[in-house]
């Protein structure tokens, strides 16, 4: 039988399991042209919140009555497709389903000789190259500068982190534990790491932590995290704006300091970006990522959830902050 994950409501801010529904039906058959895929391993993600709302944004929303999408690793189990034959394995947006059926447009084929499927997903997929885009893009990091990642033990915090040791950055990261800012400074060398939830003063605790101030931030957060860190910004700072997780499940907007004063006279440069900006160059960049992973510089770490029904539970649990890196489901 066949399995899929439908959008069952619209979520009144944080979503809850009743938003979802799984359902069973036949799988599908393919006519010429097409290809069978199973899900091998799915995708969960914070932006995937915003797609849940009926609102106008960079992509479409959901549909409710209709299946979940995010990016999946795929393996293709029947074909009709000449270009695609059986056991090759594809990567791309597709449904939360366990089998569907493709023409093969919007795939790209991937290699479990380079680096484990599961990294698809992650450093060498959509999270990776985030990192690397809003980092060496936007950020712009130079040696002996200080970084400043938010969201830190995250999937995309924790290749920022490491993009910017690479580049001779002083990084400070923030996350939500003591487990996880213990691991940023003894596992991935972090100069420094502060957990949120223990901070009453962030802005104080970042001036501490970056006593030359603050030259880039990779803001994954916003919220009260952002303001004090922007409190602490240096002349020409830049912020890559990738996410808002701290306001994603927000019912009205939530009002802090007004910034703008700083932004002008410390000429900082802040601006928000999405990955597709840069598809042009994703094959260069993941060459970078692969020879910064074969040389030990950048991790692959993953939370793996296994159970094609615990894909909600997975994906809230990233609002829960459960995940230390990429957060995936292993079908």
């Amino acid at each position: 039988m066949n399995k899929s994950i439908i959008l069952n409501s619209r979520p009144d801010g944080l979503p809850t399991k009743e938003n979802f529904l799984l359902k069973t039906g036949k799988i599908p058959k393919i006519v010429e042209g097409e290809i069978l895929l199973k899900a091998l391993y799915v995708s969960v993600d914070p932006y995937i919140r915003g797609r849940m709302n009926d609102v106008k944004s960079y992509v479409p929303p959901f549909e409710v009555g209709k299946p979940m999408q995010s990016v999946v690793v795929a393996e293709v189990v029947e074909s009709k497709n000449k270009s695609y034959s059986v056991g090759t394995h594809l990567t791309g947006m597709l449904e939360w389903k366990k089998y569907q059926v493709s023409s093969g447009v919007g795939l790209f084929p991937i290699s479990a000789d380079l680096a484990p499927l599961s990294s698809y997903l992650g450093v060498l997929g959509v999270t990776g190259l985030t990192a690397y885009f809003g980092l060496l893009e936007i950020g712009k990091p130079k040696e002996g500068e200080t970084l400043v990642v938010s969201g830190a033990a995250g999937a995309v915090g924790i290749t920022v982190s490491e993009i910017g040791k690479i580049k001779g950055c002083r990084v400070v990261g923030i996350a939500g534990s003591d487990e996880k800012t213990k691991q940023l400074k003894d596992k991935f060398k972090l100069d420094e790491a502060i957990n949120y939830k223990k901070t009453e003063n962030m802005a104080k605790a970042i001036k501490e932590a970056c006593p030359k101030g603050v030259d880039i931030y990779f803001d994954n957060v916003g919220g009260v995290v952002s303001d004090g860190v922007i409190l602490n910004a240096n002349n020409f700072c830049r912020i890559p704006v990738c996410g808002a997780i701290s306001q994603y499940n927000d019912k009205s907007f939530t009002l802090g300091p007004r910034i703008n004063p700083i932004i002008i006279s410390r000429r900082v440069r802040l601006q928000g970006f999405i990955v597709f900006d840069y598809a042009s160059k994703y094959l260069e960049a993941q060459m970078k990522l692969a020879e910064w992973i074969k040389a030990g510089k950048v991790s692959i770490e993953e939370t793996i959830i296994e159970g094609f029904e615990n894909i909600p539970e997975a994906f809230l649990g990233l609002f829960d902050g459960k995940n230390i890196g990429k957060m995936i489901v292993k079908i």
